[in-house]
């Protein structure tokens, strides 16, 4: 059986609790094997051999039948999983601080423009690359003083949800022991 690496988004932030219990009980009650969580930020680890178009939707909806509302769902294979990490444009930064280097996985790709208005808003050192349409940042003061991570808003950039490189190469490892290879 290979993983599924699910991504939630926006949970456990501005009201919207998710105990990952709870989100682990409403995995396995909608059919999916072995789910196991990372960190209490909206990181699943499943056991399927469902298409992630299919994990996702069926996720959905068993997210909202159990918590009462919409939640986007994310989901990457081992092998996209892998492909996203060897596609790191900031290597050497992430050896350096991995907590302050940040993928935003989109859901749909990344909007027309949008890199190009993200540097604009860029500081000091920070970066933003592009890859596999997935975006790279690269914020050495820290994400939560970059105006240009403050910018990337769904209406610019298109919807994603971010991870620090720490919890990226985490979930890789949990995808291993799962059986798939990330």
């Amino acid at each position: 059986m290979s993983a599924r690496i699910c991504l939630l988004r926006g949970i456990n932030v501005g009201g919207v609790k998710v105990p990952m219990a709870e989100l682990k009980a409403s995995a396995a009650e909608a059919g999916f094997g072995n789910p196991r969580t990372l960190l209490a930020s909206g990181n699943l680890v499943i056991d399927s051999e469902a298409a992630p178009g299919s994990v996702a939707e069926t996720l959905e909806a068993a997210i909202e039948a159990h918590f009462g509302r919409r939640i986007e769902v994310i989901v990457r294979t081992p092998e996209q999983w892998k492909g996203l990490i060897a596609a790191n444009p900031f290597t050497t930064q992430a050896k350096e601080n991995g907590s302050k280097l940040l993928v935003m996985i989109m859901k749909d790709g990344i909007k027309a423009g949008a890199v190009e208005a993200l540097r604009g808003f860029a500081a000091g050192e920070e970066k933003v690359e592009a890859v596999g349409g997935d975006l790279f940042f690269w914020h050495p003061d820290g994400i939560g003083r970059s105006k240009m991570a403050e910018k990337a808003l769904p209406r610019l950039i298109g919807l994603g949800t971010g991870r620090n490189w720490n919890t990226v190469l985490k979930l890789a490892e949990m995808a291993e022991l799962a059986g798939g290879e990330a």
